[in-house]
């Protein structure tokens, strides 16, 4: 291989911080020289303003210098022609057609809705955390805010306000926060809204373009944060998504564990499968050893034997015990599985996501890519 040759192999490997996708394979490379010890790289990128630009530009630059003998990089960066990005949007979609869900049954992805049935429980919380913990696990992570009205896993993630996902022509590429690709209706707010006052068919088409119009690529796990209750979100992605799976959060209280169980009904009417309960804000031990159970005990066992028949268990996955640090995380935006993962509603949550990781998706009706030889 010539020098030029070298760098190249260098630069192609580079991931796009956004796509999740070497660049030589996205056809981001262009002419490469090596004269007297300096390397010349031309790349493009996608659009105009890309925000992952100074991050592609830095990674490209370090690439090219970690090759033997190169003793200075030069950057070339330019845009991609209309042609040139609609191409790179077909590879992308890989023969599906634009504007087409891929999350079917058919999908190799895990669709996990994670429901309660009212407010306060700490749902959206825990949904941020078992993100980031199964993206720990090796997983690709995917995470759509469906909580329209009460949208809040931007901040929990500690995604900047003012993020929106970036367009490619009719792709939209979700932020990556802490290895998950998420997307929220308050990432297309404009300044100064806070208030989202839609009613069903707003809000139905809403879940329905976030599921279709974002790009995530290839996903091990999909998360939805669905709002509480059952309503219009619920019965649309019901509709949408009737083969997803669902965990339902509650509080160890009664009066919480008595509506997360007709959440989980509902869901169990559209052909839903709930896998599990979840229990947050459970009993904590002070430093004297004193146990101190604020919500009383026994919710989440409650719930999921309520949910259990003859023919399907629904176990109780985890029991997260009141947290400082788990708080403190969701107001700074570094969830708590990453900052303090000793914590012990941390190692809940992680435990958490480890059975769910192991657990796996079954195969059983569904449609295999597969051909005779």
């Amino acid at each position: 291989m010539t020098p030029a040759d070298r760098v190249r192999a260098a630069v192609a490997a580079v991931t796009d911080p956004e796509l999740r996708r070497p660049i030589g394979d996205l056809d981001m490379v262009r002419d490469i020289t090596v004269h007297d010890g300096t390397a010349h790289v031309g790349i493009v990128l996608t659009i105009v303003g890309c925000p992952a630009a100074q991050r592609i530009e830095q990674d490209v630059r370090t690439a090219a210098a970690s090759v033997p003998d190169v003793t200075d990089v030069n950057v070339d960066v330019g845009v991609m022609t209309p042609d040139e990005r609609r191409a790179l949007t077909e590879k992308l979609r890989a023969g599906r057609p634009a504007r087409q869900m891929p999350f079917g049954p058919d999908s190799l992805t895990r669709v996990i809705l994670v429901s309660s049935g009212k407010g306060g429980v700490g749902k959206s919380t825990i949904t941020a955390n078992l993100a980031v913990a199964l993206a720990q696990q090796g997983l690709r992570v995917g995470l759509v805010d469906a909580d329209v009205h009460g949208f809040s896993i931007p901040g929990l993630l500690g995604i900047a306000p003012g993020t929106q996902p970036t367009r490619i022509d009719d792709l939209m590429l979700p932020p990556v926060a802490h290895e998950v690709k998420t997307v929220s209706i308050g990432m297309f707010l404009r300044e100064g809204e806070e208030v989202v006052a839609w009613r069903g068919p707003m809000l139905h088409r809403t879940v329905q373009q976030f599921l279709t119009d974002v790009f995530f690529g290839d996903l091990d796990v999909l998360l939805i944060d669905m709002p509480p209750g059952t309503g219009d979100i619920a019965i649309s992605i019901g509709q949408i998504l009737p083969h997803a799976e669902v965990l339902v959060v509650t509080t160890p209280q009664s009066a919480a564990s008595d509506v997360a169980i007709r959440s989980g009904l509902v869901a169990r009417q559209t052909g839903q499968k709930v896998i599990g309960v979840v229990e947050n804000m459970a009993a904590f031990t002070l430093p004297d050893g004193t146990l101190v159970d604020l919500f009383g005990a026994g919710g989440g066992a409650e719930v999921a034997g309520a949910l259990s028949s003859d023919a399907e268990a629904v176990p109780l996955l985890a029991s997260i015990p009141l947290s400082p640090a788990l708080r403190q995380g969701g107001d700074a935006g570094i969830p708590v599985v990453l900052d303090d993962p000793d914590d012990l509603a941390a190692h809940a949550i992680i435990e958490l996501a480890r059975t769910i990781a192991q657990r796996g998706r079954g195969l059983a009706g569904r449609s295999l890519p597969m051909r005779l030889t």
